[in-house]
């Protein structure tokens, strides 16, 4: 092949907009909350599972989440250890869950004390 040709190739599939969202997307309107964190605790050690087990059966149960799910971090550009991510279907549910008198427990007594450092962040859907 020739320097500088350009080939077209259509077996790579291109992004559509008729294409399908998975079903744990997020929606136009809905918020992705997560926060990512270190612990003072060691990775593995009893102390840090329970507060990740404890951080999504509290968390979890609160009305307005959908799709709590806790991570370990794996990239090599990121030191942080954990994550929690979750769904709210607009900004008054994230209000709710801030206001909630079960998060405002966890973060006073669990987070404050057992979380070492932490980045959070929220999303919506970008709008084109």
């Amino acid at each position: 092949m020739a320097t500088g040709t350009l080939v077209a190739c259509s077996a790579i599939p291109l992004l559509s907009a008729k294409s399908d969202p998975p079903t744990n997307s997020l929606k136009k309107g809905e918020i992705q909350h997560m926060v990512i964190f270190d612990l003072i605790h060691e990775k593995g050690k009893d102390a840090a599972v329970k507060f990740l087990n404890d951080g999504r059966q509290i968390l979890s149960k609160i009305p307005g989440v959908r799709n709590f799910e806790v991570l370990d971090q794996v990239s090599l550009k990121n030191d942080y250890t954990y994550g929690f991510s979750m769904f709210f279907s607009g900004q008054m549910a994230y209000d709710s869950y801030s206001k909630h008198p079960a998060h405002q427990a966890f973060v006073e007594y669990r987070w404050k004390k057992e979380v070492k450092r932490f980045l959070e962040i929220d999303f919506r859907v970008h709008d084109v």
